[in-house]
């Protein structure tokens, strides 16, 4: 609830006795006239508690009658109602951290969703955006330009020295993830159409909680009614099983001589974090290999550095490496661009007017890209990200005993990581955004942790101290840990159980 509501309530309230004229006073002074107010009013005290609570939020939704309310409602008749916004509008970005229209600042633990792995408005980016805009943009792929081929060399170069993707070969670039994933499902069906010219061959086998993208291949591919059934029927041929599902029966009726390809993700992202086992994705790798079908790795959001190596399967046996490789979002970092990546038995598959693309693979998207490869191949950053995770793990620990009932799992690598709550997690998402930390979810009841993986230290412990803040008002009640109070100080060990909010 927004600050200025708060204060408005209260006015009403003690029309009849006193005029508190609040909104004229400055952030400090309304506080201190709030107090002063509510302690000599007759207000009951779970209306006394509701308003402290809006005078004292550092960033609360803005009201009704906000500036950003106000723009809002001017631009939304014109926009396709496709998502369910909250009331802020962000403006402005730096580092780790946003700012909303009514210039209040919010720590951002998001990274529009995993995307922007260098923080907001990296300054080497900006230098480049303005560079190569004075320079070329755009000539479509009817030429050649210098930044498409440079970028495709290093992503392959990068892959191999990694340990990861032993066979890449070649890439083809594009705008998006979903664009990533339809390349690669074409990929596989040319495969399977040179090996089975009938096109008997043509089934694509993905599993359940995966999230492959909203066009009709990736969206085919992605088996959630919520995002299936508005669109049904799907594109005939695609097959669904149970992620982490090894067992060899399983696999044999799933994956068969009618299967061109396989695609999983080595930690599902919006499904709720999940992370495939070591044995599932080397059980895929040797049935795909029994029936002649091609493994697509889909690490457009766990790749790219943020499990603490390039690719979130580098740690895999070259037995184990996929055909394909997508990616995109951390790719351009805010930038639209994808990538596919292909083994040489893919590539001689695949001839001119197979594929192509008008925007894919254009200068100033391409040379960002390679500037942002370079930085998230660093080996700096990405044993940062190791002692992140350690960080996060470290308070989520800490979480764990306060609220017990509450979190029951903690998934993940690197930084993307998955809280799994016992409820709905949605009103800890907006008491913490009210409190200046952004956090978003995913799967079913789970808090999901992608912050900028350049974030420091000092910020993982401003965000988590808020979002403790946070599920302590929430969830009303908690454990104190031993030797620590909610907030952290030393004190006595006890039973606490939260008055108000």
């Amino acid at each position: 609830m927004a600050l200025q509501l708060g204060h408005r309530r209260l006015s009403v309230a003690l029309s009849s006795s006193r005029n508190v004229a609040l909104m004229s006073l400055g952030f400090s002074r309304r506080k201190a006239s709030t107090a002063a107010a509510i302690a000599s009013s007759n207000l009951s005290d779970s209306m006394k508690d509701e308003i402290r609570n809006d005078a004292s939020l550092p960033t609360p939704d803005p009201s009704s009658d906000s500036q950003t309310a106000a723009l809002v409602g001017q631009q939304a008749p014109y926009m396709v109602a496709t998502y369910v916004r909250p009331p802020p509008m962000f403006q402005k970005g730096e580092g780790c951290y946003l700012w909303d229209l009514e210039n209040r600042k919010y720590l951002d633990f998001t990274a529009g969703i995993a995307v922007n792995a260098l923080g907001h408005c990296d300054p080497e980016m900006s230098k480049l955006i303005a560079q190569q805009s004075k320079t070329l943009i755009h000539t479509s792929n009817l030429y050649h330009n210098p930044w498409t081929g440079e970028l495709s060399k290093l992503l392959v170069t990068k892959t191999r020295e990694s340990g990861s993707m032993s066979s890449a070969s070649k890439v083809f670039i594009c705008n998006s993830g979903s664009e990533a994933n339809e390349a690669a499902i074409k990929f596989a069906r040319k495969v399977g159409k040179v090996l089975e010219p009938t096109g008997s061959k043509h089934e694509i086998v993905s599993f359940r909680n995966s999230f492959h993208g909203r066009t009709m291949g990736s969206l085919s591919a992605t088996p959630n009614p919520k995002y299936q059934k508005p669109f049904s029927p799907m594109l005939p041929g695609f097959k669904y099983g149970t992620y982490n599902d090894d067992t060899a029966a399983t696999l044999e009726a799933l994956v068969t001589d009618k299967t061109c390809g396989v695609i999983v993700e080595p930690i599902q992202g919006e499904g709720g974090v999940n992370v495939a086992t070591p044995t599932f994705l080397q059980a895929l790798r040797d049935r795909c290999n029994a029936v002649g079908a091609v493994l697509i790795y889909d690490e457009i959001q766990c790749g790219l550095s943020r499990t603490g190596q390039l690719w979130a399967h580098a740690a895999l046996p070259a037995s184990a490496h996929p055909d394909i490789l997508t990616t995109a979002k951390a790719l351009g970092n805010g930038f639209p661009i994808g990538a596919t990546m292909v083994t040489e038995a893919v590539a001689e598959r695949i001839v001119t007017g197979d594929h192509g693309t008008t925007f894919g693979g254009n200068p100033l998207g391409c040379r960002l890209a390679h500037y942002i490869v370079s930085r998230l191949t660093e080996p700096e950053l990405q044993h940062s990200v190791l002692e992140k995770e350690a960080l996060f793990r470290s308070h989520f620990a800490t979480l764990q005993r306060r609220f017990p009932g509450m979190i029951t799992e903690v998934r993940g690598r690197g930084l993307i990581l998955g809280l799994q709550l016992s409820e709905d997690p949605t009103p800890v998402v907006t008491a913490a955004r009210e409190r200046g930390l952004l956090v978003i979810t995913c799967g079913t009841n789970t808090l999901r942790f992608v912050p900028p993986l350049v974030i420091s230290e000092r910020e993982i412990e401003e965000g988590m101290n808020i979002l403790g803040e946070a599920m302590r008002v929430v969830f009303r009640t908690e454990d104190v840990v031993e030797g620590t109070d909610s907030s952290g100080d030393s004190q006595e060990p006890k039973r606490k159980m939260n008055e108000g909010v």
